[in-house]
């Protein structure tokens, strides 16, 4: 067994903004293995800034683990407990290679486009009238579910947003969700969800930012609308950990990017506990080119939720790969017949 890796940047086709400022590049990284004539690819989705894996002997960490390939999956992914986006990568690369084609994970009626996933239109911060064309763009598009990132420019002003959509469209027409990013301050937190919860939005994801453990639990207990953990699940590798948090904060909703929380094993782990706790949960991509949006698609739907996931279109980037996945009417479908493309 063979293992490479090499690193891809993706353009956006427009600047993107985030509170954490203006996203004009994502970088990635690709591993790939090769045993018998056959080869698998996988995304090592790390995302600048965010990801707690995001230090300086990464790529060091990557060459390890293609020296090492050998190991074997099971004992690779211990090894690589705090990068949990080389986790996923690595888990993707060996079900890539074990696949029949390559791209088919997950075996489904998703991958045979029988079935589809319900997703949510993502609406960037930028100016009014900028967000207003996107939330129009998404709807004229069929989503019945839009998530708004808010916390980047004047409050009032992403109200008045919010309330007009709530004047042309009641939440059995569209659901709202709405993230925070971490925006809020702990003392104005709850009273700016409050305002919120007028417009009947479906929950707000990290309203404050991670780690204010004893402040989230108190919003958590006092909050008018669902609050969804996001960021706060980043960098928490101990099982037991994990059950502490859930059980000290019991928020209404957990969100889970396997790039972030180490794949599809730690995505498991975190809904195992999160079902024994009762709390929701739901899966979103983190700016993955298609390799790793196809993964995750394709796991996603095993999971059989119910609720509509915040999987990306593939479609923000200049130089992304062609693939069978394709959105229309809000949901994620997989054109079976359809051929990947590379450019790397």
């Amino acid at each position: 067994m063979k293992a490479t890796y090499n690193q891809y940047v993706l353009n956006f086709k427009q600047a993107s903004g985030t509170s954490r400022g203006i996203l004009k590049t994502k970088e990635t990284w690709f591993i790939v293995i090769e045993s018998d004539n056959k080869k698998g690819i996988g995304e090592c989705g790390l995302f600048r800034g965010l990801s707690i894996d995001d230090r300086p002997d990464y790529e060091a960490k990557l060459q390890w683990v293609c020296e090492n390939i050998d190991l074997g999956l099971s004992v690779l992914l211990n090894e690589l407990n705090e990068f949990p986006s080389i986790q996923f990568g690595l888990e993707t690369a060996f079900k890539s290679l074990e696949s029949e084609p390559p791209f088919e994970l997950f075996p489904s009626k998703f991958t045979q486009s029988e079935d589809s996933i319900a997703i949510n239109g993502l609406i960037w911060m930028g100016s009014e009238s900028f967000m207003k064309q996107q939330i129009s763009d998404k709807i004229n598009a069929g989503f019945s579910c839009i998530k708004m990132k808010i916390g980047a420019i004047d409050f009032q002003t992403e109200m008045n947003l919010i309330k007009s959509i709530r004047k042309e469209f009641t939440s059995k027409d569209i659901e709202l969700r709405v993230d925070a990013n971490g925006a809020f301050h702990p003392p104005e937190a709850l009273e700016k969800i409050k305002i919120l919860s007028d417009f009947d939005l479906h929950s707000i994801e990290q309203p404050i930012k991670q780690g204010q453990i004893a402040e989230m639990a108190s919003l958590c207990e006092k909050t008018p609308l669902p609050i969804a953990l996001d960021e706060e699940l980043i960098g928490i590798f101990d099982v037991n950990k994990k059950q502490e948090l859930l059980r000290i904060i019991n928020p209404q909703y957990i969100i889970l990017k396997p790039s972030l929380v180490g794949g599809f094993s730690g995505s498991n782990e975190w809904i195992t506990l999160a079902e024994n706790e009762t709390i929701g949960w739901w899966i979103t991509s983190a700016l993955e080119s298609n390799v790793g949006l196809n993964a995750i698609a394709q796991y996603t739907y095993t999971k059989k939720s119910s609720l509509p996931q915040g999987l990306g279109t593939g479609s923000l980037f200049t130089n992304n790969f062609e693939c069978p996945l394709q959105v229309k009417n809000g949901k994620l479908r997989y054109q079976k017949n359809k051929e990947w493309k590379f450019n790397f």
